[in-house]
């Protein structure tokens, strides 16, 4: 079987709508492409059908225990992809960013810029800062699409089976082995927690956890406090 050289891998939990927005979205441009990229969606025990929905548009669907971390792993050990790109079940890459995956070549790992789905002035600016922050530390968060090469995730120790800040925690080993490439085309994320949670508070949130985080607070308990019983 001949491999495909980009692995796009998905982790869902009760994501049904989202993913099959994003399905709609990647599989048309992907399927017109040379070499069309596999397209791996982990389902960590979702209860709206979401496996089903993945399923039924042609992804390859994979069931594991819920985990961001540990479905982006699993993924990745099974996907066959030389690349690997790391997308959220919200996101929705631009037509700019998804022939770019199924293009390049040259890149070790990195990221895109990302942008919300509300164009409120506050989420617009907290898009910038995001982005702005990324180029100057090299630390990439998941909403901007990571993408990296299978032997340099190798070298990395592969993708954290953590409970939260998964993506932190894979940018701090992949910053070690070389800095991230940060491709300006835009990949647009869900701003429904900003929404619901309110802006002010979402930022403070974000920023104390991972504060905590870098000062030694391990994932479990972070994400115990997270996500609440």
């Amino acid at each position: 079987m001949t491999h495909p050289r980009l692995s796009i891998i998905i982790p869902v939990f009760n994501d049904a709508q989202p993913v099959e927005r994003l399905l709609r979205l990647l599989v048309p441009p992907i399927s017109l492409s040379d070499d069309p990229p596999e397209i791996l969606v982990v389902d960590g025990g979702s209860r709206d059908g979401s496996a089903e929905v993945a399923s039924r548009l042609g992804a390859r669907v994979l069931q594991t225990e819920s985990g961001r971390g540990l479905q982006l792993n699993a993924g990745a050990r099974l996907a066959r992809g030389e690349w690997l790109w790391l997308l959220h079940a919200d996101s929705q890459p631009s037509a700019a960013a998804v022939d770019w995956m199924c293009s390049h070549r040259a890149i070790d790992w990195g990221r895109f810029d990302v942008r919300f789905d509300d164009d409120s002035a506050r989420l617009r600016l907290t898009a910038q800062m995001m982005n702005g922050r990324s180029r100057l530390t090299g630390i990439c968060t998941g909403d901007q699409g990571i993408f990296l090469h299978r032997r340099l995730l190798a070298l990395a120790g592969g993708i954290p089976e953590q409970p939260l800040m998964e993506d932190i925690e894979l940018s701090r080993r992949l910053k070690r082995l070389c800095r991230p490439t940060c491709v300006p085309l835009t990949l647009q994320t869900s701003a429904r927690r900003w929404q619901a949670d309110g802006w002010g508070k979402t930022v403070w949130t974000m920023w104390l956890y991972r504060l905590r985080y870098w000062l030694g607070v391990s994932a479990e308990r972070l994400a115990a406090e997270y996500y609440p019983d």
